[in-house]
């Protein structure tokens, strides 16, 4: 089996590289520097050259807030892209997997999203995500859509290295109260990845995928300190506000958990609590910058 992978910089294509493959699937990364996904007609070469079996596509314009004053970018690289990946597989008879997001709901919600609730995406980056779903089912019955949300690892920009750095440089942290949502390991993306390519029997459809539970972002960052509190790192004051304290260019859903029973049914993917999942991720952040800082 050979497997091509577009986003292999991103947190989850990291993740990716470090996932033990079966002897038997030859995994193959395709660098920014070889196809820029804003060049439709290199993505389709390359996929034509290749032929892989399946193709996962996890790289993404993920700028929310920029999205909105560089919309003509966001839906090329959230969009097009992914349209041309499944015109590309279509041709081929690859599998597709494609990383998408809770941004396509609305966050009105009071109850866990299923994958068949109606989508509303309340800015450019969720409507560019939402296009590229579309574009996908129309261009490729064997497709796998899998939605997550609140993505952070070890490596990257995300909010759980943003919250350690600040931690290092104020008091005190104000972090919004008010936006559900659930943590989701990049490892744990990656592993659901693998299990879904290699899977001999794959099930077309859209899948939802994060971690276990839900918090707010508040509860996010204060449970981050306490892992962090735990290995003798002194913690700020994170103070709780709403969203209309702290304006932001795009809009969030304010609830945006998703309900995962689908893909543990259909893949037997296991979803551990979000909380479980943290502490050896702020652990491993926390070794790194000590081994940083003393090689300085």
């Amino acid at each position: 089996m050979r497997v091509l992978v577009f986003g292999g910089s991103g947190q989850v294509g990291q993740a990716l590289r470090r996932e033990v493959w079966p002897a038997d699937v030859e995994v193959s990364f395709v660098p920014r520097s070889q196809v820029d996904l804003a060049d439709l007609d290199a993505i389709a070469m390359c996929i034509g050259k290749i032929a892989p079996d399946v193709v996962i596509n996890a790289a993404a314009y993920t700028a929310v807030d920029r999205a909105e004053n560089e919309p003509g970018q966001a839906y090329l690289v959230n969009a097009f892209a992914p349209g041309a990946m499944a015109a590309a597989c279509a041709r081929v008879a690859a599998f597709l997997i494609h990383i998408s997001t809770d941004y396509v709901f609305d966050g009105a919600s009071t109850v866990p999203y299923v994958e068949a609730d109606p989508v509303g995406p309340l800015g450019v980056y969720g409507a560019s995500k939402l296009a590229g779903e579309l574009l996908i089912r129309e261009r490729l019955p064997d497709h796998v859509i899998l939605r997550t949300a609140w993505v952070y690892g070890a490596t990257g920009n995300n909010f759980l290295r943003t919250m350690l750095r600040l931690g290092r440089e104020r008091r005190e942290l104000r972090v919004v109260v008010d936006q559900h949502g659930s943590p989701t390991h990049a490892a744990e993306i990656a592993s659901a990845l693998r299990s879904i390519a290699v899977s001999p029997a794959k099930r077309a459809g859209t899948f939802h995928l994060t971690g276990g539970g839900a918090t707010t972002w508040h509860g996010f960052a204060e449970a981050i300190f306490e892992a962090a509190a735990e290995l003798g790192y002194s913690s700020p004051v994170v103070a709780p506000i709403v969203t209309a304290d702290y304006p932001t260019p795009a809009r969030r859903p304010l609830h945006s958990v998703l309900d995962c029973r689908r893909i543990d049914k259909v893949y037997g993917v296991h979803r551990p609590s979000w909380r479980a999942s943290l502490r050896p991720v702020v652990r491993d952040v926390l070794r790194a910058e000590h081994r940083a800082s003393t090689r300085e």
